[in-house]
């Protein structure tokens, strides 16, 4: 596992300069120090990345299959399985056969569901603002839109290679 150490971006004179103009790099090593930091957070209540994604994707876009589950959240399928039955085992979520195609299941959003949902945001607003102290709130806007930016333009040009 990486420490602290090894995910600093520079490390003054030991860095040399073509490394301190590379952006990919800066980046990644940014979002693995983040990455670690929410990572831990959300271990220490005894949840995973993937649980956040999958409530928050329930609670904003409703019930869903698996499938159209798996399509929103970009968790793969067979991950998502594994997500969803402890999910379901905790009492977070609802699997139940689908009315219309009984093939299929239903994930569905419970009232405790919602409830951890609501822990796990606090938490994450937690870490978020940890992560971002060091900017004001005119940064972080900036730096949200810039990063944004680089992001479309990125997956556009993967669309258009």
């Amino acid at each position: 596992m990486e420490t602290d150490e090894d995910l600093r971006f520079d490390h003054g004179e030991a860095t040399p300069e073509r490394l301190k103009g590379q952006f990919s790099r800066l980046v990644g090593k940014t979002a693995a120090q983040t990455r670690r930091v929410a990572g831990d957070a959300l271990r220490a209540v005894g949840a995973r990345k993937d649980d956040f994604v999958v409530l928050a994707v329930l609670a904003e876009s409703g019930p869903a299959s698996q499938a159209v589950l798996a399509g929103r959240t970009q968790i793969y399928k067979s991950d998502l399985v594994a997500v969803l039955n402890e999910l379901a085992e905790r009492g977070w979520v609802l699997r139940a056969p689908d009315p219309e195609d009984r093939r299929r299941n239903v994930i569905t959003l419970t009232d405790d569901g919602r409830r951890r949902l609501a822990e796990l945001d606090g938490i994450l607003d937690g870490v978020n603002e940890h992560i971002m102290s060091p900017l004001d709130a005119a940064e972080r806007t900036q730096l949200f839109a810039l990063l944004g930016r680089v992001n479309a333009h990125l997956a556009g040009a993967a669309e258009d290679g």
